[in-house]
């Protein structure tokens, strides 16, 4: 399946300069949301995740879905303040400025295999911060899965030497 036909392309998207990768296409058609999960699901599965980590938002979207075609548990990272119990976070740089994810803490335990999904690398930053917030509690990480890879971008320099699955190069 081609997976770029059922992507939106949306120029000058947050702001000028920018062109975004609009996911919401994809996800309103049966097949091609099918295809993606189970695609992913295929890919992913011999890293043996214990977990599938998706970070707010679209890491929702095909974290919940994957871990749900997996047969394990989905653990949401959010922004702050959105979580209501105890939480572990990790600050990290954007391009201006800094932001903040955080997890709870009895969510995962030391030794947790965790597979990071979201929807798309480009600089990597979130990702990274994500696998840095798993280092904190002493989780393995297995992998990430991404549908789509911004590769002009560099992402995956920043992130953890193991298996990064995607499904869409841009």
């Amino acid at each position: 399946m081609d997976l770029k036909s059922l992507i939106r392309d949306i120029p000058d998207f947050p702001k000028p300069g920018i062109l975004f990768r609009d996911i919401t296409t994809l996800l309103r058609e049966p097949e091609g949301l099918r295809y993606t999960i189970d695609t992913l699901a295929e890919k992913c599965a011999s890293l043996s995740p214990e977990y599938i980590v998706g970070m707010e938002s679209r890491g929702f979207i095909f974290g919940a879905a994957l871990a749900y075609k997996l047969g394990i548990g989905f653990i949401p990272v959010r922004k702050p303040g959105k979580l209501p119990a105890l939480v572990h976070r990790v600050e990290y740089e954007l391009e201006y400025g800094t932001d903040s994810l955080e997890v709870h803490q009895d969510a995962l335990h030391p030794g947790s295999r965790v597979l990071i999904v979201d929807d798309l690398i480009a600089t990597g930053g979130t990702a990274s911060a994500t696998a840095e917030l798993l280092q904190q509690i002493g989780c393995q990480l297995v992998g990430f899965g991404f549908i789509i890879e911004l590769k002009d971008l560099g992402g995956r320099q920043r992130l953890p030497d193991v298996p990064i699955v995607t499904l869409v190069e841009y």
